[in-house]
C-alpha cells in the first residue's frame, strides 16, 4: 500500500470499528507504516464532533491514537493550494467545502494517497490519487 493519509471520514470508520473492509485495509496499512497519516483538519473535525456530543471516553482514545500517528501540518503552502483548488470547484460548479479542500492539499503537499469514502468531492482535482477502503 502507498503512503496514505485518512480523510475524516474513513478515520472514523477506523474509530467505530464496525466496517471490515476498512478494518482490514487499516490492518494491512499499519503492518507496512506502523502508523496512520491524517491532517491536521481531520483533528479537528473529529475532536469537534466527539466534544460536541460529550463523547469524552472516545475522544481519550482518539488522543491517544492522535498521539501514535503522524499528524501533517495545515501550513501556509496546504492552505494556499486548498485557496486555489476553492476557486477551481467553485468556478466549475464542483464541490468545494473547505475541510474537504485541506485535506486534499495536504495529501497533494506530501504526496500521498488520500484514503476516503467521500470520492466524488475529490475526484475533479487533478493529480490527486484517491483510495476508499469501503470498496478495496
Amino acid at each position: 500500500m502507498d503512503e496514505s493519509i485518512l480523510d475524516t471520514d474513513i478515520l472514523s470508520e477506523v474509530l467505530k470499528r464496525k466496517d471490515l473492509s476498512v478494518l482490514a485495509n487499516a490492518g494491512r496499512y499499519l503492518g507496512e507504516h506502523q502508523r496512520f497519516a491524517f491532517s491536521e483538519m481531520t483533528v479537528y473535525e473529529i475532536s469537534r464532533g466527539l466534544k460536541a456530543v460529550g463523547a469524552t471516553q472516545q475522544l481519550l482514545v482518539f488522543i491517544k491514537i492522535v498521539g501514535a500517528s503522524e499528524v501533517l501540518p495545515v501550513s501556509r503552502s496546504v492552505l494556499e493550494k486548498a485557496a486555489d483548488l476553492w476557486v477551481e470547484g467553485r468556478s466549475r460548479g464542483l464541490p468545494h467545502e473547505d475541510a474537504d479542500l485541506i485535506i486534499a492539499a495536504t495529501a497533494l503537499e506530501y504526496q500521498r494517497v488520500l484514503v476516503t469514502g467521500n470520492t466524488p468531492h475529490y475526484a475533479w482535482i487533478k493529480n490527486l490519487e484517491l483510495s476508499d477502503w469501503r470498496t478495496t
